[in-house]
């Protein structure tokens, strides 16, 4: 095959694949609650707000251009902040105390934006290891995870895996191409 499959925004633009739509589903409902209940959310208020932005996006993404000088990151925050405003705008008749939700989050400071890149990178990551783990032998995963994640040298992995330092390197490199390019339209590289 000589093309080079679109990226998941371009196919979820392009048309209805339930498999793309199931994908981003995957990828972005823990980040999106994450996000939610690291603002205050109790986790069922966070759990219905990740269901008020899917809803959104199942309208918006097919109209979504990605732009590589814009972050995708930062839309889908705004998408979630719009939804949580609406959501607090039709319980203002009767708030509940002591939830101060995403109050503190409209006007942020750089610590606050480094905060948000830092913690989309890392719940984006992770969820997109674990769902592509499948997509790789057992060996060749947890030569990846072995040197990547929790550090261990080459060689060490090689000798407990059975397996040529060569091998050790060209699996992880595998996984790491897999994983950049699963991720390359969600997360920014500046």
């Amino acid at each position: 095959m000589d093309q080079t499959s679109p990226s998941l925004l371009l196919r979820l633009r392009q048309g209805n694949s339930a498999a793309d739509w199931n994908r981003f589903v995957e990828l972005y409902t823990p980040v999106l609650t994450a996000w939610g209940m690291r603002a205050g959310m109790r986790p069922e208020d966070a759990r219905d707000l990740v269901q008020d932005v899917m809803l959104t996006l199942l309208k918006k993404l097919p109209e979504f251009e990605y732009n590589p000088q814009q972050r995708f990151r930062a839309w889908l925050k705004t998408v979630l902040m719009n939804k949580w405003r609406d959501r607090m705008r039709r319980q203002a008749a009767a708030p509940v105390a002591g939830d101060a939700g995403l109050s503190g989050v409209a006007a942020e400071s750089p610590d606050a934006e480094a905060f948000w890149e830092r913690d989309h990178r890392q719940l984006l990551v992770r969820r997109a290891l674990e769902m592509m783990q499948a997509d790789f032998k057992e060996q060749t995963w947890r030569a990846c995870w072995l040197t990547i994640v929790e550090g261990k040298p080459v060689g060490d992995v090689a000798r407990e895996l059975g397996i040529t330092e060569n091998a050790v390197y060209i699996a992880r490199h595998r996984v790491l191409t897999h994983l950049k390019q699963e991720l390359a339209e969600f997360i920014d590289d500046d």
